[in-house]
């Protein structure tokens, strides 16, 4: 048998394919976590190359012939050093039992035991994920299961196996599974396991507070005095001391180190190092010298091996979301190992957005260099803000408001028109790290000198920022559709969200007049060209949302007594009122009406090249269906300005003293809809299709159960109110108008048949696929 000397030793037999582990260290707790070193490639199922599972405190724990592998209950705890009331908690609460081992062998405090079984399950529960997606039903093939013996090895703090895993089944597979599989019946990844030795106690965990942006751990303190806060919250982040706490500027003891995959190819691999390393400024700001850097990963290193933090370049069929994540020490908040998985389609979509603006293919002219730089300008801030996560730092949604003030936000390009209407790129993205990510850099790994009071000194910091200006809100006030935060936005820019919608519609506009072959190469299939009009058509989308938050909007923090920062307030009714104009324009013809020598200029896409999700939705079959992808556009902003959450602040609003509320918008947007005067040709029918969305939304809103009463009944008084004045236009002259009152009054004859559900949906904008952590982008 092969010794693999090192923290945990193990043996492998080659003649029955066997891993036997040496335990010598009975009832002493380690750090197990398991991974995804080689992945499926399905954005929608989500198990990706360098993916992390879960990371567990355990240990082994030997009785009579057996040992099992425990893991503590790390979410109740007693800390005050009294035995009686530890095991009072660790009574009251359910430990886990991960695992049990037969003893092959042993010698006093050491056994031997087979833990062939252990690394060959479904650790990363692939089987189940798969089920999750309804993808199909498989189970795991131990004859088709071996252990990978190249990146099976052993060091003095971690042992590192990993396992190559064969899935069989797929009868039902789905159609993700399929795309990304040789054969659907069987599928093989490998999986890794690390068994990390814990670090030691010279960590102190730091406070967590809300107003500083960080991830964390929490647990409850049984031992914590009856008129303190039983629940404890810590930040996560990395070990880092000054060789000098004294000093306002000195080294770091031991620097982090993040490596780059070396699988990046260039010019790409030189914009992850760059943007990576912005990160250098942060730590400067907070007093360290040379404490934060990043290389290029070593051939021979093994990105899953925890002693190395990684920015790994992951492949998929689709393009999809990019995630920082990281190996945590429960106990503390103590971050062992960050791993940064970054999608490498992401950089492609940047460069069909900078097509569909540019139109740069024009014969006889070399490509625009524009189209690249944005694209590696983007692929810059997008490193940087994986690792962010890595670093413990959270979203930041409100640093678009205050002059891109975080790369922990997600940016839109800030495309610009120049004095003679040319579309300007080069201030797409910001370069360098913000005001804010200083300051999160700040709070998080500030090593203070003795005799600081740490508590009051990391209050004055943040509020420090508070007075410059900067902002935190994160996920849960961004990410909701019926979200009410007016500055707490994804993919937006500006101050002023409904001057910023009014700016992007200008490009937009600018985008479409020029849209044509030159937006294709030569020689590219002319069906190609909606690839590059759909984010052009829909280049409006996030600032959409972003306006609609500001009607029935409240502004609001994550105050603490007495921080002076602002609890609540309603937005004033101008901006209110600003961005209900701004919204209202997205539903007028000219805006939804395609060009027709955009319409006549696209084709059925020819055999071989299929049809994909990133394409507009049609009603007409092969052919480019215009008013489908105007009755997407407008009902996504109807989709905002009507979610049941908006109407019922809306009614408060009003309650409360405004003079706009939910009966005012509602009156806007029939008066812009059903009140406008006929248009024809195609604006036309864009038009009458709009008045039919406007119903829809009207009509469910005054039968969501879940929608307030005060505002289904102001739905149903405007209900009985476009009634009448369909009855009206059932009299024109005009046989369309005519005909779509008809059906108007045909439909509000059955108001709960009304489901926006039935409309077309957007092709995606954000990246594709799964979403299961908010440490992504």
């Amino acid at each position: 048998m092969q010794k693999f000397s090192g923290y945990f030793p193990f043996y492998w037999d080659e003649a029955t394919g066997r891993i036997l582990l040496e335990i010598n260290n009975l009832d002493q707790q380690f750090l197990y976590v398991n991974s995804l070193a080689a992945g499926l490639g399905s954005n929608d199922i989500g198990l990706d190359r360098g993916q992390l599972g879960g990371e567990h405190v355990v240990y082994f724990h030997k009785v009579g012939p057996k040992v099992l592998l425990i893991e503590p209950n790390q979410a109740y705890r007693a800390l005050n050093g009294n035995p009686a009331e530890e095991q009072a908690v660790a009574q009251s609460f359910a430990q886990s039992a991960l695992w049990g081992f037969k003893v092959e062998a042993s010698e006093g405090d050491r056994v031997l035991v087979d833990a062939t079984e252990f690394l060959l399950r479904d650790a990363h529960d692939v089987v189940g994920s798969i089920r999750r997606s309804r993808q199909g039903s498989y189970r795991l093939d131990a004859n088709r299961s071996v252990m990978y013996l190249p990146r099976t090895k052993n060091f003095p703090q971690n042992s590192e196996f990993e396992a190559t895993l064969t899935f069989v089944g797929g009868e039902d597979a789905g159609g993700f599974v399929r795309s990304v599989t040789p054969s659907a019946q069987a599928i093989t990844l490998r999986q890794h396991h690390s068994f990390v030795q814990l670090p030691d106690k010279g960590f102190t965990p730091r406070a967590m507070d809300p107003r500083s942006g960080y991830f964390g751990i929490e647990y409850m303190d049984f031992s914590t005095p009856v008129d303190q806060p039983i629940v404890k919250r810590f930040i996560a982040r990395h070990r880092l001391q000054k060789k000098n706490p004294a000093a306002a500027t000195s080294e770091a003891v031991e620097p982090i180190v993040y490596y780059v995959d070396h699988a990046a190819p260039e010019p790409i691999r030189t914009a992850l190092l760059e943007g990576a390393r912005w990160w250098a400024q942060a730590f400067e700001a907070a007093g360290y010298k040379d404490a934060f850097k990043v290389e290029i990963l070593p051939v021979e290193a093994d990105p899953m091996d925890v002693r190395y933090n990684v920015i790994q370049w992951v492949h998929r069929s689709t393009r999809g979301w990019s995630y920082g994540a990281t190996v945590t020490d429960p106990r503390t908040g103590e971050i062992i190992k960050g791993h940064v998985s970054l999608g490498s389609l992401r950089v492609r979509q940047d460069f069909l957005i900078a097509e569909g603006l540019l139109a740069p293919y024009e014969e006889g002219k070399p490509a625009n260099p524009e189209m690249m730089k944005m694209a590696l300008s983007r692929l810059r801030q997008l490193s940087a803000h994986e690792l962010g996560h890595t670093l413990g730092i959270m979203h930041n949604y409100a640093a678009s408001v205050s002059n891109r003030a975080s790369v922990m936000d997600y940016p839109h390009p800030t495309v610009k028109l120049t004095s003679n209407g040319e579309i300007d790129l080069s201030d797409a993205y910001s370069v360098g790290i913000g005001d804010w990510d200083k300051l999160a850099v700040t709070y998080g790994y500030q090593d203070f000198p003795n005799g600081t009071n740490e508590p009051q000194a990391l209050d004055q910091l943040l509020r420090a920022g508070h007075q410059k200006g900067l902002q935190f809100i994160s996920d849960r006030d961004a990410r909701a559709p019926g979200g009410a935060h007016p500055q707490a936005h994804l993919w937006d820019n500006g101050p002023s969200a409904a001057d910023e919608l009014t700016q992007v519609l200008a490009i937009r506009k600018k985008a479409l007049e020029r849209f044509g072959v030159n937006n294709i190469k030569p020689g590219v299939p002319m069906a190609m060209l909606e690839d590059v009009l759909v984010p052009i058509y829909n280049y409006h989308r996030y600032q959409v949302e972003a306006a609609a938050k500001v009607v029935g909007g409240l502004n609001y923090t994550y105050a603490s007594r007495g921080d002076g920062q602002t609890v609540t307030e309603f937005v004033p009714e101008a901006e209110q009122q600003k961005a209900l104009d701004a919204l209202l324009a997205t539903l007028q013809p000219n805006i939804l009406a395609l060009p027709e020598k955009i319409i006549a200029a696209i084709p059925p896409r020819p055999a071989g090249w299929s049809p994909t999700r990133e394409l507009f939705d049609k009603r007409t079959g092969l052919t480019f269906d215009p008013l489908s992808a105007a009755e997407a556009s407008a009902d996504f902003t109807l989709s905002f300005l009507f979610h049941p959450e908006r109407a019922a602040r809306l009614v408060e609003l009003k309650a409360r003293g405004s003079k706009l509320g939910l009966a005012e918008v509602l009156d806007q947007v029939l008066e812009q809809t059903w009140g406008s005067k006929p248009a024809s040709g195609l604006n036309g029918q864009v038009q009458l299709l709009t008045q039919q969305l406007v119903l829809t939304h009207l009509m469910a809103l005054s039968q969501d159960e879940n929608a307030a009463y005060p505002a289904r009944a102001t739905a149903l008084l405007h209900l009985t109110q476009l009634e009448k004045q369909a009855q009206k236009l059932a009299k024109s002259s005009d046989g369309a108008v005519k005909a779509n009152a008809l059906l108007a009054l045909d439909r509000l004859k059955k108001p709960t048949e009304a489901k926006p559900q039935m409309h077309k949906d957007l092709p995606p904008g954000a990246p594709i696929g799964s979403l299961d952590m908010i440490g992504c982008e």
